[in-house]
């Protein structure tokens, strides 16, 4: 470790961070120098795409992704992807590439003025070091504030002289350090927590993302299994962090105030765990919570804990706390929930697919241990109605709603899950939006099977547009889109299927491909609600 560049790399090694995610410019190549032959470097052709890969990996993995971006341009064209990053709890390691620290003063061209505050406030710490020296002691300190609960991004730039430099003595502690989390609450806080569980009349469950992240879906399901609670998924739901066929599941709460106090009415106790209460979108006033309820929070994060306008919270692990808790209620004597109904779905229209129809082929035709990237907005009620996820880390969602997460989300989560076949479900609008992603998919052949729902407008825009009573807003419809020519322009495979039996042919044929596809699908334009 003589260089801050060989130091640099000793420690990503010792992180298991030996894939990289960038899109390079002048200032990062002298970190790309000599580039190790046990690293894997994916390109992507937008920064955006970038961000929106390594994320997909990240919570595929659980991992820190390393991020390489191009100084203030390339950082400020991923950070509409970082939206959905910081909300989704994405341990992600962003670096920038710097102007050499002489020239950074006089604004020289590709000059980052200011780096540490670019980024802000969509990442949880950002850092610029003082010196070449102080280089791999600030990438070993991302990497552990990125990886420690509550996970999300941060972001380092870096001069790109300081990498021939000397590394500093000492650097090699860096390489052994750890950094754990003990964040189980003490014997009374969880007396005190069962105590009121196992009181409540007619308690429910509501879970959140980070349920799914620290892979507390079985804790979930002893609980609801024990005291027989209804379980609903938090709104704007971004992961599936409990099986969508158990008796007890509901589905996922609709996300303004007024309609979540109209769906849990009734209910004396509402433990939420691993998600804020919550992520309102639709402005819907009224009761925070229904009469007589009281609300109970366990977040791993204290800024959701702080912010939360009801309700008492109890910050920690997530795992542990909602394990200790399904360990110490009482088991209830009494019936599961009433099954929930499904309605049947509806029909197809000729050329052009039921979004209910599509997801029953999937159902049927995809491995059971499949995953799902979904960024079809207008779908989703449809999707949760019909699916039957059954295994953690199986569903992903932008969960900021930033759009141009799906396509390239899918790429990471894919090479992140090798030995599960990913399935992205896509609009025709969002698609667009991180549609580079599909050359990325093809040069490395990731074998995702990209699914575009193609109804030729803003599908959920045009819902919104119905409830503010705008419905002559221009830029709703996106006619005269071929994703099949645009696939194959990127050069992967395409098929257009317009009835169910094409569509269920194509979905096949992917699934036994190990190269990426892409199935473009005509679909009925329904309402996300």
């Amino acid at each position: 470790m003589k260089t801050i560049h060989s130091a640099s790399y000793a420690l990503l090694r010792r992180h298991g961070m030996t894939t990289m995610f960038g899109n390079p410019g002048s200032n990062e190549l002298p970190f790309l120098k000599d580039f190790p032959e046990d690293f894997q470097y994916i390109l992507g052709l937008h920064e955006g795409a970038v961000v929106g890969m390594a994320d997909g990996y990240a919570l595929a993995s659980g991992k820190p992704a390393f991020v390489n971006l191009h100084a203030a341009a390339g950082t400020g064209n991923g950070m509409g992807a970082l939206t959905n990053s910081v909300y989704s709890h994405s341990p992600l390691v962003i670096t920038a590439g710097q102007q050499v620290r002489s020239m950074i003063g006089v604004e020289a061209m590709l000059a980052n003025v200011d780096a540490p505050q670019l980024p802000k406030p969509l990442v949880k710490w950002s850092y610029e070091p003082a010196n070449a020296q102080d280089v791999p002691r600030a990438l070993s300190q991302a990497i552990h504030i990125a990886n420690t609960e509550p996970k999300a991004p941060v972001y380092l730039s870096i001069p790109y002289d300081d990498w021939e430099q000397d590394s500093p003595a000492g650097v090699e502690h860096l390489v052994d350090r750890e950094v754990q989390v003990a964040g189980l609450p003490d014997t009374r806080q969880l007396a005190v927590l069962a105590q009121r569980l196992d009181a409540a009349k007619n308690p429910v469950l509501v879970l959140g993302p980070d349920v799914d992240a620290t892979r507390a879906n079985h804790a979930a399901v002893m609980l609801a299994d024990k005291l027989r609670l209804p379980v609903w998924v938090a709104p704007s739901a971004s992961r599936c962090p409990f099986p969508t066929r158990h008796p007890s599941f509901r589905g996922v709460l609709p996300a303004a105030i007024a309609g979540i106090s109209k769906t849990l009415d009734g209910h004396d106790l509402i433990l939420v765990v691993g998600a804020p209460v919550f992520r309102y979108h639709q402005f819907a006033p009224g009761d925070y919570l229904p009469a007589g309820a009281r609300l109970i929070q366990i977040t791993s994060d204290p800024q959701e804990a702080a912010r939360a306008p009801m309700g008492d919270s109890l910050i920690g692990n997530i795992r542990a706390t909602l394990s200790a808790v399904a360990e110490a209620v009482r088991q209830r004597d009494i019936a599961y929930p009433a099954q929930r109904e499904i309605a049947p779905a509806a029909a197809d229209e000729p050329n052009r697919l039921h979004p209910d129809s599509l997801f029953e082929v999937l159902d049927a035709v995809a491995p059971s241990d499949a995953i799902y990237v979904k960024e079809s907005t207008s779908t989703t009620t449809a999707f949760w109605q019909r699916m039957n996820l059954q295994n953690p880390g199986s569903y992903y969602f932008p969960a900021a709603g930033g759009l141009g997460f799906g396509l390239p989300a899918a790429v990471g989560v894919q090479l992140a899950e090798p030995n599960r076949r990913v399935v992205a479900l896509i609009g025709d609008g969002s698609a667009n939006y991180g549609i580079t992603a599909l050359w990325t998919a093809a040069q490395y052949k990731i074998p995702v099977v990209f699914v575009i729902l193609k109804n030729g407008t803003y599908g959920a825009l045009r819902w919104f547009a119905g409830v503010l009573e705008v419905d002559n807003a221009p830029g709703l419809d996106v006619p005269g889109l071929d994703f099949c020519a645009i696939a194959k322009g990127y050069g992967v495979k395409a098929v257009n299927a317009d009835t169910r039996e094409k569509f269920e042919a194509a979905l096949r044929a992917a699934l036994d491909s190990t190269e990426p596809t892409v199935i473009e699908v005509p679909t009925v334009t329904i309402q996300p609600h």
